[in-house]
């Protein structure tokens, strides 16, 4: 009887439906109508070079991924067994790195690295494993945590090496944790765009980059859609095999309440945290640094030139740059905000009519959480052909971009803002129900007031994606309404020192804003957490009333 009216509920839905039916569904499915081609099939699957770039994605993303995981695990261990100073600020840095833009990291490794690294396979490799390094030091370290340290300790009683009781106890226990990480960084790297267009040689594509390349430099659209195709086809086979995979070695675990990591004891204990601390924190603050060292740096020593002419278009008098990086700077900023309101718009009604709908809102949350599943280039390129043709026609609309990055940061809003929404007690509703307010005015008093601090939230995780966003701007963005992320992959490709080094600096002032960002988020997250937890003491202080 205290139910949300059903037409108020559909009003809060209709807008998150009808948005990812024209943005994501409808450029889907002209996608797979377009490479629904038998001459344009034949011509790619029969190309022997297409098997190279699959084999390329598939082996580059496969070492990537073995990488990151066994270095992640020292640093995971680590974090979840001992108290140390300066634990929580390594946890951020290595958070701030995850969510940097790719360009940027491609950049911050581009300028760490030998020249004699410069556009290799090495340096791809690298900088996926430092970019995706947050995700197991994360999922694995939140599991490790957790874990009873009793037989750890009685086999090392029993004289058993460490190296041992890892093996033979601690690995099995984690194993489900450590397959969850390793899906999500194959994911991450086998559809890698950003990184391998600023790190790879020329003749260096993995798919994501490939389809880009057609479509865009050699028209070949059907071939670039066919290939688009083939990529969600190979997802889609991966995505099942882990999920059996995971179901197959999943265990029950008896996780207790997370207790406090002990500080270092023994000499040898405080030794191996401060190199393992140190090592870590050097990885997250070496590549960001020589951002900043690398557009401070000329030829002829430390100079800001590359600060200063940012706003000039001049490479030499009559030679023009093609690009303002100002403008650049003064595009991103435009379209980030206009995608962070579609974004927290669209993801507040989302996140309310999923939670008043309660069952039935679990197809829409499934479906808002697709984009994200699906790769930035695809979606990019399913706008592309689908809004290219009258009355339709909206690709050199100013909103297409922000809608692109809106779509893919709706997910995170709806996640930042839907358990809030959930905890909120329903006997408070019932007990304004019972002094006589109406379904609509209970809801609107006792549950909407609980959606603004996690708002906020989302609002930044939207800023910073679309700050970020490169593989749907590549295809999107027209000459003149270049973003950051483009701008700084146009400079760092062309030839001259003051070209490049002006690259680093937007890929610097890029790292600033989003690790700002994340630290808003960060001190948001708490404070929406200390509400929460005051929230709940008040729940229990009127149930006790009312008991």
């Amino acid at each position: 009887m205290n139910r949300l009216p059903g037409g108020l509920v559909g009003a809060l839905v209709i807008v998150p439906v009808a948005g990812l039916a024209i943005l994501y569904a409808w450029p889907f499915a002209t996608l797979v109508i377009e490479a629904v081609d038998k001459e344009s099939i034949r011509s790619v699957l029969g190309r022997s070079r297409t098997w190279s770039i699959v084999w390329f994605t598939t082996w580059q993303a496969v070492v990537s991924t073995l990488l990151t995981v066994i270095v992640g695990l020292v640093p995971a261990w680590v974090i979840a067994r001992f108290d140390f100073a300066g634990r929580r600020i390594l946890l951020g840095l290595l958070t701030a790195l995850f969510v940097l833009p790719t360009v940027v990291m491609g950049a911050a490794i581009l300028a760490l690295l030998p020249d004699t690294l410069d556009r290799t396979v090495w340096a791809v490799l690298g900088a996926h494993v430092v970019f995706n390094l947050a995700v197991t030091v994360r999922a694995v370290g939140t599991v490790w945590e957790h874990l009873p340290a009793d037989m750890e300790d009685a086999a090392a009683t029993l004289g058993a090496a460490p190296l041992v009781v890892f093996r033979e106890i601690t690995l099995p226990l984690i194993r489900p944790a450590v397959a969850a990480a390793a899906a999500i960084i194959f994911l991450f790297t086998f559809t890698s765009f950003g990184v391998i267009r600023v790190l790879g040689a020329p003749g260096t594509r993995t798919i994501e980059v490939e389809v880009w390349r057609r479509a865009t430099q050699l028209g070949q659209v059907d071939q670039a859609a066919v290939l688009a195709l083939l990529q969600l086809i190979i997802l889609g086979f991966l995505a099942i095999w882990s999920a059996r995979l995971a179901r197959r070695h999943s265990r029950a675990l008896e996780l207790r309440p997370l207790a406090r990591p002990q500080k270092p004891r023994t000499r040898r204990d405080k030794t191996v945290v401060s190199i393992i601390t140190g090592s870590t924190a050097l990885v997250a603050i070496a590549p960001l640094t020589a951002l900043v060292i690398k557009s401070l740096s000329t030829p002829s020593g430390w100079s800001v030139t590359a600060w200063t002419d940012l706003g000039s278009t001049e490479i030499r008098p009559g030679i023009t740059l093609g690009l303002n990086p100002l403008d650049a700077l003064a595009n991103s900023l435009q379209t980030t905000a206009w995608a962070t309101l579609f974004a927290t718009g669209v993801g507040a009604l989302a996140s309310l009519g999923i939670a008043a709908a309660r069952r039935a809102g679990r197809a829409l949350d499934a479906g808002l959480l697709l984009p994200i599943g699906t790769s930035a280039v695809t979606i990019g390129f399913g706008m592309l052909i689908t809004f290219d043709t009258a009355p339709y026609d909206w690709r050199s609309e100013w909103w297409i971009v922000p809608a692109g990055h809106a779509l893919v940061a709706v997910p995170f809003v709806v996640r930042s803002t839907l358990g809030v929404l959930r905890s909120v007690d329903p006997q408070l509703s019932l007990a304004a129900a019972t002094l006589g307010a109406a379904p609509t005015r209970a809801w609107r008093e006792v549950v909407v007031p609980h959606l603004w601090r996690p708002l906020a939230v989302g609002a930044a995780f939207a800023a910073a994606i679309s700050l970020g966003e490169f593989g749907a701007t590549s295809f999107l963005s027209r000459s003149g309404g270049e973003t950051l992320p483009i701008a700084i992959e146009q400079l760092l490709a062309r030839t001259g020192s003051l070209l490049q080094a002006k690259g680093y600096a937007l890929a610097t002032i890029l790292a600033a804003a989003t690790v700002t960002l994340v630290i808003v988020i960060d001190r948001t997250g708490d404070l929406a957490g200390h509400s929460k937890a005051r929230s709940g003491t008040l729940d229990e202080r009127h149930a006790d009333a009312r008991r």
